[in-house]
């Protein structure tokens, strides 16, 4: 799925995520999200995710159901 829909992402969802210090080297983590931090319905690099273990990134891999 594409990690540049808001309307992919819901609270719970597991992604894969890259963290503001990770972007230059394209660094994954993966987590939970906790809520959405982005409110436009899209954006071009990902919608911005807060992690249950706090991390906050944009949104690069929405892992399937």
């Amino acid at each position: 799925m594409d990690g540049t829909r808001r309307s992919n992402i819901t609270t719970g969802t597991n992604v894969a995520i890259v963290t503001k210090a990770n972007q230059k080297s394209g660094e994954l983590t993966s987590g939970e999200v906790e809520s959405i931090l982005t409110k436009s319905e899209t954006h071009p690099h990902g919608i911005k995710v807060k992690l249950k273990s706090g991390e906050i990134g944009r949104v690069k891999i929405i892992a399937p159901h």
